[in-house]
This record gives C-alpha cells, structure tokens and sequence, in this order.
C-alpha cells in the first residue's frame, strides 16, 4: 500500500523562509543565462566620494611661498650740469678765485655794480643778482627771528684791495696777512658778489666769534636759501686758504647754492674737483 507523506510545515517562529527570487521568470523557449563567475564579470569597484580623492589641506603639504626678489637699489641720477657756467671768467657767477686762480684779468671790473639798500658800515656795492638776494636774506632773517644784519664790507676795486691788503701786512707781516686777506687780483670781493656781514647791534665784527652769534648760525643754516655759499668754514682752510671767515658769503646762485648743500660740499674747490689753493704758487 503506497503511503503518502505530508510536508509538515514548521512551526517555530524562528524559521527562516528564503526570500522570493527576483529574477523574471524566465520566457518560454529561452534558455537561462549562466549564473556569472567573477572572471567573466568582475565587481565594479565603488567610485571614491570627492573627499576621497582630495586630501585635506593639513594631509596635503603646501610648496613654500618665495617672496619675490626685492628690486635692486639704483643710484639717483645726477642731473646737475657743473659745467653751465664758467669757473673761469669773472664775469660767471661760477667764478672760482683762490690763492691759486687769480682772476683774469687781474683789475677787472663788474660792469652792474649797484648800491645795494641794506644797512652798512661801508658802502654796500654789489652786482645787481648778488644785491637783490642780499636784500631777501636780510629781511627774511629778521622774519624768521635770527634779527638785523648789516654789511661790512661788499665789493671792492682792485686798487681798494691793494691799500686793504698792504695794511694787513703792515699790521701783521705777510705770512699772517695771506691768511686773511686776499692779495689783489685773488680776492672774491672784486668779483662783486661777495660780501662781509655782522649783526645789528654791531658786535663781533670780521671775528670768529660772529659764528656764534643768533645772525651767524642762522646765515650758516640758510644762506644756501638764497644762493650764498659760507666761502670759509672752519675745517677748509687747507682747501681754501684762508682761516675761518663766518662772515664772508660768496653769491653763487640758487641752483649751485641749492646742489652743494644738498651734497654737503661746502667749497668751491671741492665741488668743481680744483686742486687745494692753501698758499700762493710765488
């Protein structure tokens, strides 16, 4: 007798029912695909996400910044033209007289000699340009609070500074005489545009000691202002030949006056590259 068994279904909870297929079923007269091996198909790999691929900044080491190379320094250029006027004609506001260079001709004559209206001891004569900036330097130093200035002593003809110069040597013998006061022919004050100043009162005059003085330090800082050079420092006198004069400016123009302060040369020998002039050459 055939005994037919019966599926029992389970009946524990905890049974696991396999999950349905999927896969269509397949259509009829179709043959199924092989199941694929991991040859034939291999598994994609996931696509990295984009914090993946790209590090953080502190992961990834930054290449050093190089600042950029600082300019190379260039020199000022120079404009300065030494050579738009003579050093050699007396009639040049250039002009260079010295121990060494006698003016040529030794008797000449300024051809704009002027009376020039400051106060004075002597007459106050003095080319036109020398006179006119004489004048703004005496007002402006009464403005700016150094007080009144005076002439001494301005331009002189050759035959004033041969009885000037003999009565040095009278009174001091030659060798001291040359050391402040020009024989004729050499002295700045014939060219007219140099001239001698002392302060208002009168004290200190043609002496070291007008440097000292409010209108001596005060022509020492600015007198370049107005085109006027302090012709004999103290520290020159082997340059220039002469002792300290703080009263003695020589006129020779803005544009000189305005280069060779700002290049601190402070003689005219120095500036224009002329030898030093200490003695006479006989």
């Amino acid at each position: 007798m055939a005994i037919t068994l019966a599926a029992c279904a389970p009946t524990s909870s905890n049974a696991i029912v396999p999950a349905a297929s999927t896969s269509p079923p397949a259509r009829p007269g179709s043959t199924a695909s092989p199941t694929a091996t991991p040859s034939e198909s291999p598994t994609p790999t996931a696509t990295p996400t984009p914090e993946e691929t790209i590090p953080s900044v502190e992961e990834t080491p930054q290449p050093e910044q190089t600042p950029p190379p600082e300019p190379a320094p260039t020199e000022p250029v120079n404009t300065f033209n030494k050579a738009a006027m003579s050093i050699d004609d007396p009639a040049s506001l250039w002009v260079v007289s010295n121990k060494l260079r006698p003016l040529n001709p030794v008797d000449w004559t300024p051809p704009d000699i002027i009376n020039v209206p400051v106060a004075s001891q002597n007459p106050p004569r003095m080319r036109q340009v020398a006179g006119d900036a004489l004048v703004a330097m005496f007002q402006t130093s009464v403005a700016e609070g150094a007080g009144e200035m005076q002439v001494q002593s301005a331009w002189r003809a050759y035959d004033v500074q041969v009885r000037v110069y003999n009565g040095w040597v009278a009174r001091l013998g030659q060798a001291q005489a040359d050391a402040q006061s020009a024989r004729p022919g050499f002295s700045e004050h014939q060219t007219g545009l140099s001239v001698d100043i002392s302060p208002v009162p009168l004290t200190c005059a043609l002496d070291a000691c007008f440097g000292a003085t409010a209108q001596g330090q005060w022509l020492a800082a600015n007198a370049w202002r107005f085109g006027y050079l302090l012709r004999y420092p103290a520290d020159k006198t082997p340059v220039t030949g002469y002792t300290y004069e703080p009263w003695h400016f020589r006129y020779i123009g803005t544009d000189l006056a305005a280069e060779m302060h700002n290049t601190g040369v402070t003689t005219l020998e120095g500036f224009f590259g002329l030898p030093a002039a200490p003695d006479y050459a006989g």
